[in-house]
């Protein structure tokens, strides 16, 4: 869920029905957000990193765009879904961590406008959704239905975090009980500070998903699967008898 992009037009004409903005949420949002909120680079100094910054010294998966810490007790899986792309997900005690990495500009941030886009998808669809400070700045809690499109499918809660980087936006989504509770998100927050995105020279339009890739030995380990399952179905495959009658044509005078 990344939301519908606005244009110029959306965001000057003030007309009904356009996607509200970053200031329309913080507005609304009264005294929970009384205080100056930090600007990008002082909500990243923690990380997650850029490639080419300085960081913890740890083991990580690398997922091509993406590396993640390999933690002790959380799964992670690379995860390829046709309507919206690859996303690195982090599974851990019931809770979720969806991962997902886009091309951003040289000077411009993503994550307020994205926001905004979220929000309104959110509330076009029939779910609830607020915003608050969180570790990584505004974030985004939100009750959607379990099943998209199916209201009678009962809601769940969802919360979307984002961080701003050197031309790169990271998005995360946290389901489950990390979703609302504290300490069932602090290992899989804990996870997201300490991710490496590498995005790579060359030239991505902004908004674009960051290529994710399976490591080589994972890699080479699902084509060797791939070949002996082709080879297992083909040494059972039901060969043609050549001294079997064929298909015989009656001719009637």
């Amino acid at each position: 869920m990344f939301g519908r992009r606005r244009n110029a037009s959306d965001r000057d004409s003030g007309e009904a029905g356009a996607a509200p903005t970053a200031a329309d949420l913080t507005a609304e949002a009264g005294t929970e957000f009384a205080g100056e909120v930090p600007d990008a680079a002082a909500r990243r100094a923690g990380g997650p990193w850029d490639v080419a910054e300085p960081h913890t010294d740890m083991q990580r998966v690398d997922l091509g765009s993406l590396q993640v810490p390999a933690l002790p007790g959380l799964d992670i899986q690379l995860v390829f879904a046709e309507t919206q792309g690859a996303c690195v997900v982090v599974q851990h005690q019931g809770s979720e961590l969806q991962l997902m990495a886009f091309a951003a500009p040289k000077r411009a941030a993503l994550w307020d406008d994205v926001r905004a886009e979220i929000a309104a998808e959110i509330t076009g669809g029939g779910g609830q959704v607020s915003q608050r400070h969180g570790p990584f700045g505004i974030e985004l809690l939100a009750r959607v239905h379990a099943v998209p499109g199916q209201p009678q499918s009962g809601v769940r809660p969802v919360r979307f975090t984002g961080v701003d980087g050197p031309r790169w936006f990271l998005r995360g989504l946290f389901s489950g009980p990390a979703a609302e509770n504290a300490a069932a998100a602090a290992p899989l927050e804990a996870l997201m500070r300490e991710v490496v995105v590498s995005r790579g020279d060359h030239p991505v339009p902004p908004r674009d998903l960051l290529e994710l890739r399976l490591p080589p030995e994972a890699a080479q380990a699902l084509a060797e699967e791939q070949a002996r399952a082709e080879e297992q179905a083909s040494r059972f495959a039901t060969q043609p008898n050549p001294f079997e009658r064929g298909p015989e044509m009656t001719e009637t005078r």
